[in-house]
């Protein structure tokens, strides 16, 4: 049957959007605000997308663990974290629970995945990445961050700016202009232009910690790849094959620590040192007399763990 022409427009409209919506982008998950990102860090619509393991968006309703993550990362817990660090640290005066809270309350699936167990597991490791990168939330910013170069000319979908520094920022310090740029995006600052922002805004400094950690650890965390997958998300590059011993032990220690504070067993995946590969070393790091042995962290033939979305947006330059 034949369209009158007044309608013909309509339904191009129409067709077009909804290819638009079922066309996946898969740049580090900055979707528009109306599609949702999924486990795969993927953009669109429907159950593949805002079923289970949705990460961002108007994901749906989907059966979770009923945990509260407020119950679990307690006034308490984060004191035991943030009093560790000098009272002269520029952190101790920016991070706050709050600003925590606030943040997580827009990834609904963090900390609220699988069992109530995976939930702590989760957010200890979460935290673990957090405590060594921030030195218990003692730097805002990567120490002589100024005086590096995170600035990849081959991105020219995220062009650097002049006069701008895309150095380690926030919990997870964010690096390079990829990340700024994608997070940004995803989280409504200009990232390229602004990088700054993440220093500057608690609530900010914590989604986008938040905003790498749905897109590149979440799924390994929450699918018992275990908690060395999660290094070689964030840090993999560097601590890999037995490079930087020290570094990786320290992040195991503090997640065996905060498990056994959030009362659930790490479990035999906190030892598989094979499910590594990671960022940059932290120069003022010093390593706990407790932390765990991972001689190897990368063994060959594990690495088809690793989503592509991890080695595109792993702070450690592409070779």
């Amino acid at each position: 049957m034949p369209i009158p022409e007044s309608n013909q427009m309509p339904l191009l409209v129409v067709c077009l959007l909804f290819a638009g919506m079922a066309a996946a982008a898969a740049q580090n998950c900055g979707c528009s605000a109306n599609l949702c990102c999924s486990r795969f860090g993927y953009c669109g619509t429907g159950d593949d997308y805002c079923g289970t393991g949705c990460q961002q968006g108007p994901c749906y309703s989907s059966p979770n663990n009923g945990v509260s993550v407020a119950g679990i990362v307690t006034q308490s817990f984060f004191d035991g974290i943030i009093n560790q660090a000098a009272s002269s640290c520029a952190g101790r005066r920016f991070y706050t629970r709050s600003a925590f809270l606030t943040a997580a309350g827009y990834y609904s699936q963090f900390g609220r995945t699988g069992s109530a167990a995976d939930s702590r597991l989760e957010i200890a490791a979460f935290f673990a990445h957090v405590t060594h990168e921030t030195g218990h939330f003692c730097y805002i910013e990567e120490i002589n961050g100024a005086s590096q170069n995170y600035c990849d000319t081959s991105r020219t979908d995220w062009p650097c700016v002049s006069g701008r520094n895309y150095y380690g920022r926030g919990p997870l310090q964010l690096t390079w202009n990829y990340n700024y740029g994608a997070a940004g995006r995803s989280i409504g600052f200009d990232g390229l232009r602004a990088p700054e922002t993440v220093a500057n805004n608690a609530v900010i400094s914590f989604r986008t910690a938040l905003w790498f950690w749905m897109n590149n650890c979440h799924n390994s965390i929450t699918s018992g790849q275990g908690f060395g997958a999660t290094i070689r998300a964030i840090n993999g590059a560097l601590e890999c094959n037995g490079r930087n011993t020290a570094t990786v032990n320290a992040r195991v220690g503090y997640y065996r620590d905060y498990c056994r504070q959030l009362g659930v067993d790490p479990g035999p995946e906190s030892g598989r040192a094979w499910q590594v590969t990671v960022v940059a070393t932290v120069p003022w790091f010093r390593p706990s007399s407790t932390s765990a042995s991972w001689p190897n962290c990368c063994e060959q033939g594990r690495s088809e763990v690793i989503a592509k979305s991890t080695q595109a947006i792993a702070r450690s330059r592409p070779q």
